[in-house]
């Protein structure tokens, strides 16, 4: 049987993650972590319909001999989404290399993902595929553009948004990440150049399907940004934004950024458990429906101009599923050897959007494409 471990199993987005393999067959499933107690009490909740075996699996990545402890278990394949990512090094993925486990993250870091194909020759020699990035971005953003990008003969511009409901379940992990670079400068594709962006900050509003359902935006700083102007060869611009569905929360989030930026603040993320419990405060109010947009500038192959807009909306509280889908379907790839592909590299071009869609239309999810030209 293949041994698989997801490091921080109980999390925000790992019981998902387990939630979905524990379906499998034939497989054992580590709920790895800290804490062996809340890893005991997912293994209770999903018991009684998981059609694989379920372990607890007490680990800790910072540990001086996570590898070896790994190495024990001689595990297949290893899911890390013990986030944040901004500021972790690569020894998570490098202990997965040098004992010849497979490796998947579900990282947004800008760095982590974009850097990790530092690893490629490491990862091909031993025969594994490490993949980073395996979540909304650039994991399902690529596999959106990929899907699209043959009906054009070029590219002009690019412009991606996610914006969660207020009542959708929201990970520290996550957060932390965010406030890691708000207000602080980025490089963004801007224009047919490179500038710099800052993190929350460019606040606009738009209309998602049509309807009144406004939401405010600002930039984050994802991989997506920097990979996305040579991978689909784009002329103009490259854009990646986000939001609060509250407008005080957003607001507040916008000015945060502005104290960073004028140094009146070096960094929110210490105060990461606050800010959350303050948001948390407002949890009621809103509505548990999410978006991610993305949409397509450029010339068709008559060198027409043509626009292509594809909307994803999320309701009942299914947002949160969605980071995780790419990691399960690379995840579940990889144990039906239907990936015969070795090296580290960021999540792009595993998988294509008719192997993602099954899913969306398991969690409900709707999706609309419209296109201009």
């Amino acid at each position: 049987m293949k041994k698989i471990v997801v490091l921080g199993g109980y999390g925000n987005f790992g019981k998902r993650i387990v939630e979905e393999l524990s379906q499998l067959t034939d497989i054992v499933l580590y709920v790895a972590g800290r804490n062996e107690q809340k890893a005991r009490h997912l293994i209770n909740q999903l018991s009684r319909e998981s059609k694989t075996k379920l372990q607890p699996l007490t680990i800790d990545i910072t540990a001086v001999d996570f590898k070896e402890q790994l190495q024990a278990l001689s595990p297949f394949l290893i899911i890390h989404t013990s986030g944040p990512f901004q500021g972790q090094d690569y020894r998570v993925p490098e202990a997965c290399i040098d004992i010849g486990a497979h490796y998947i993250d579900l990282a947004d870091d800008r760095q982590f993902v974009c850097d990790i194909k530092q690893l490629n020759t490491k990862a091909t020699i031993n025969h594994v595929l490490v993949v980073s990035g395996a979540s909304s971005v650039p994991g399902l953003s690529s596999v959106i553009l990929d899907h699209y990008h043959s009906e054009f003969s070029q590219v002009d511009a690019i412009d991606i948004s996610i914006a969660p409901g207020n009542k959708a379940e929201r990970g520290e992990a996550t957060i932390r990440g965010i406030l890691s670079y708000t207000g602080h400068p980025f490089p963004i594709f801007k224009d047919g150049s490179w500038v710099n962006g800052y993190g929350w900050m460019d606040s606009r509003k738009i209309s998602f399907n049509d309807d009144d359902d406004i939401r405010a935006l600002a930039n984050v700083d994802v991989p997506d940004l920097e990979l996305f102007p040579a991978r689909y060869s784009v002329t103009e611009t490259v854009k990646f934004q986000a939001g609060l569905e509250l407008t005080l929360l957003h607001q507040t989030m916008v000015f945060m950024a502005w104290l960073v930026k004028k140094k009146i603040v070096k960094n929110w993320a210490p105060l990461t458990k606050p800010i959350m419990q303050a948001s948390n405060l407002l949890k009621s109010f809103g509505t548990d429906r999410g978006y991610m947009r993305v949409l397509i500038e450029g010339k068709d192959l008559r060198l027409k101009p043509k626009t292509i807009e594809w909307t994803l909306t999320a309701d009942k509280g299914v947002g949160p599923y969605i980071p995780t889908l790419s990691a399960i379907i690379i995840a579940k790839k990889l144990i039906n050897d239907q990936l015969d592909i070795h090296g580290a590299i960021p999540s792009l071009g595993l998988y294509s959007l008719d192997e993602f869609l099954p899913h969306a239309k398991q969690l409900g999810l709707q999706i609309r494409e419209q296109v201009i030209g």
